[in-house]
């Protein structure tokens, strides 16, 4: 009888899922707008479709992901951008950049970008460096690709089980024991055996 109780508590006991959640973002990279969409177990997803729309619904315009799962987007306009990929089976990857960062990125203010009354601190603009755009497009294209293996890195890192985690389902395994011993003890005593 025990054993029976033990077996149809292990069985009924949640399983962990082995579900993976969609991962994206986007920064300012120079003039343009780049992305990275995939999945926090690493798997980026390649030639990807990403649709960008403004906040009422129009589109803007469309690109697609590289064989890293990166995209670059160029503003054409200081209003915020949607970024929006349907990676299939229900994952939908949906990412915003709001207006006054693309403002920025075009070489705007900010707060021309932003309506009255929306409480937007303006960014205070860096100081011109002495390259050309040439040089500028070259060191932005560098620096990018030094650091999308770090942004991938720390992606799947922030999404990996802790040891929090682990020593949570031991202990959440040891209660479930101790919970069919106390029955089986129960059963033991009113039975008078």
């Amino acid at each position: 009888m025990i054993r029976s109780c033990v077996l149809i508590l292990a069985l009924l006991a949640p399983l962990p899922a082995l579900a993976h959640n969609v991962i994206s973002a986007v920064f300012p990279s120079g003039s343009d707008i780049e992305g990275e969409v995939g999945f926090s177990n690493g798997d980026m997803a390649p030639d990807l479709l990403i649709e960008v729309f403004d906040q009422a619904g129009g589109k803007l315009g469309e690109t697609s992901t590289d064989a890293d799962g990166f995209f670059l987007f160029t503003p054409s306009e200081p209003v915020t951008h949607i970024f929006r990929g349907d990676l299939g089976a229900g994952h939908v990857a949906e990412v915003i950049m709001d207006a006054a960062e693309v403002a920025q990125i075009m070489g705007q203010s900010p707060t021309a970008a932003t309506p009255a009354g929306a409480g937007t601190a303006a960014i205070p603009a860096a100081p011109a460096a002495d390259l050309s755009g040439h040089a500028r497009a070259e060191l932005a294209t560098m620096i990018r690709n030094e650091l999308r293996p770090l942004r991938q890195e720390l992606t799947a890192f922030k999404n990996k089980s802790d040891f929090q985690s682990v020593l949570g389902g031991i202990g959440y395994i040891f209660g479930l024991f101790g919970l069919g011993f106390y029955i089986a003890a129960r059963r033991k005593i009113g039975s008078g055996a």
